[in-house]
């Protein structure tokens, strides 16, 4: 599906969000750097442990609400309370007021994501949705990509700067929808009626139940024990990939000329790994996709699981710097096949009257998965590197027979057997 034929929608978000990526990852990789030396390491690691339950909270709460009331409701508010928040930290004085609205940015960002993934489901059609969220996905990471680097100069320097430019991006945003965006959820050009206030408690005992039906669909219930396994695997390179080369891996030689050598430290190479990887995330998740369209979700999602647990174990197999760089295009490839299939697989499952709140509720396999994935740095405490990579490896594998049980659970549809691009 080609950028140009796409719904002004689209293409409005596809900018904003990609603007606005970029100046997140200027930030977020800093903060908590920026808090352990305002109040100490010991309490910013714990201050650190909260702001991903109040994300699940806005994740399903943002989900529940864009059915409710509309998806672009929903992003407006999630939006401006992003512009608000940036802008409390920016004038703040207190460490504690600064924390605070880092914890409201979180939570704006929260809301706003399953309305927006929604949004997407009801505008493209079945067969090009893997290949549009693809696209979102490039937008975003190569504000990871570039981010950091900026980053490091800017958010320690010029950080009053760099906030304010964030409020006035998401302002910018904010207006953009509300002038150009229309609302999507279906049924709303029929004439639905606007849903009817409700006190905030019957409303959250409404939301309540209504994950809890979700979560008591038990081939949901399989898609997102699957998801937890899987992403354990996917989330090493921040965790135990980030100890074992750091400390593991010798000082050696990237290139050599004559007498002269670039040789790089542990450290080091995980910098190096960490570029490559969103370097080829930003290059080739829209090739790859494209690629893969005609392929089955089970095969795509299983393919995921065995290169993303096989590559992370293979890390361990040689410390040679180019054999890294060779297993991270492994587990790279595992990641960059998941991301839009998983927003597929949702996108059609999902009953069109609860696409937000399925939306919402597919972001707990993130918030579980970031709960189990640090096992293998406390495990590394009592098992040889080998030993961890191969726990990592058999969760892999748990994810891969969870993936079959799903699709023998609900078997894939027949797609079309071709695509325009």
């Amino acid at each position: 599906m080609q950028l140009r034929i796409w719904d002004a929608n689209l293409k409005i978000r596809l900018v904003g969000e990609a603007l606005f990526n970029l100046l997140f990852w200027m930030y977020f990789p800093f903060i908590a750097v920026y808090f352990g030396t305002a109040l100490g390491n010991r309490t910013a690691g714990l201050l650190m442990a909260l702001p991903p339950l109040f994300s699940m909270v806005g994740n399903l709460v943002g989900g529940a609400l864009a059915d409710r009331i509309g998806r672009r409701p929903v992003m407006l508010a999630g939006a401006l309370i992003q512009a608000l928040m940036f802008v409390l930290f920016a004038v703040s004085s207190s460490h504690l007021i600064e924390y605070l609205a880092y914890i409201g940015i979180g939570l704006g960002g929260a809301a706003y994501r399953p309305a927006s993934s929604a949004m997407v489901a009801d505008l493209v059609p079945a067969e090009h949705r893997r290949q549009v969220f693809a696209t979102f996905t490039t937008a975003n990471n190569l504000g990871a990509v570039l981010g950091p680097a900026l980053g490091a100069v800017f958010f320690f320097r010029y950080r009053q700067e760099l906030l304010w430019t964030c409020a006035g991006i998401l302002l910018l945003y904010f207006i953009a929808i509300y002038f150009v965006i229309r609302e999507t959820k279906p049924f709303a050009a029929l004439g639905e009626e606007p849903a009817k206030p409700v006190s905030l408690p019957r409303f959250f005992h409404e939301q309540w139940k209504g994950y809890g039906v979700i979560l008591r669909d038990r081939v949901f219930f399989v898609y997102l024990l699957a998801g937890v396994f899987a992403l354990v695997p996917i989330m090493q390179l921040d965790l135990y990939l980030a100890v074992y080369l750091s400390n593991e891996v010798p000082a050696q030689a990237l290139f050599q000329w004559g007498r002269g050598a670039l040789t790089l430290s542990g450290k080091e190479v995980y910098g190096w790994i960490l570029g490559f990887n969103g370097l080829l995330f930003v290059l080739f998740v829209l090739p790859i996709t494209k690629w893969l369209r005609h392929w089955k979700e089970r095969d795509i999602f299983v393919m995921s699981a065995l290169l993303s647990g096989g590559g992370t174990f293979a890390v361990g197999l040689n410390p040679q710097l180019w054999y890294l760089f060779a297993v991270t295009i492994l587990y790279t490839l595992g990641e960059m096949i998941r991301m839009p299939v998983t927003q597929s697989f949702i996108s059609r499952y999902a009953p069109e009257q609860a696409r937000g709140q399925y939306m919402g509720a597919d972001n707990l396999q993130y918030t579980f998965g970031r709960m189990l994935a640090p096992i293998t740095v406390t495990l590394s405490a009592w098992l040889p590197p080998m030993g961890v990579f191969t726990v990592i490896l058999v969760f892999a594998f748990v994810s891969v027979g969870f993936y079959l049980q799903l699709y023998r659970m609900a078997p894939e549809p027949e797609t079309p057997s071709s695509e325009n691009s």
